[in-house]
């Protein structure tokens, strides 16, 4: 099996586990990437802590989840945002507003579109959950 999108993965990984109620998830692989995005979603609250494990081959993350998460998943295209227009990605992609974050790559790092507002930046979708 290949993976087309480890992001992706990870987050249908996460959102299954927190369906079925559990406290803690692996995703594998890790990479740098998935690791800011978790970062970011534990800056939010969705998730707790969580930890690079080592396992000789590419690694894999532990998380372990709080139940706040209702709905997360990448978007695909990841489409380019100037920094005026995260307003109408927000009715697109999150219920309510204010409710929820997307997850954007600047060229200041991984952010959410909350951040990139304030600091007047655009970028790439990455993500959404809420």
């Amino acid at each position: 099996m290949t993976l087309m999108d480890p992001l992706a993965d990870a987050l249908t990984n996460i959102r299954n586990n927190e369906l079925q109620v559990n406290d803690s998830c692996s995703i594998k692989p890790a990479s740098r990437l998935i690791g800011q995005v978790l970062s970011t979603m534990q800056k939010e609250n969705y998730i707790g802590e969580f930890e690079l494990i080592d396992d000789g081959r590419a690694g894999k993350f532990l998380v372990k989840l709080e139940g706040n998460i209702n709905k997360c998943g990448v978007i695909k295209p990841r489409h380019a945002v100037k920094k005026d227009e995260f307003e109408k990605f927000e009715q697109r992609y999150l219920p309510a507003k204010n409710f929820g974050i997307l997850i954007v790559t600047t060229p200041e790092g991984i952010m959410t579109h909350y951040d990139a507002k304030e600091r007047g930046i655009g970028g790439r979708l990455l993500a959404y959950m809420y």
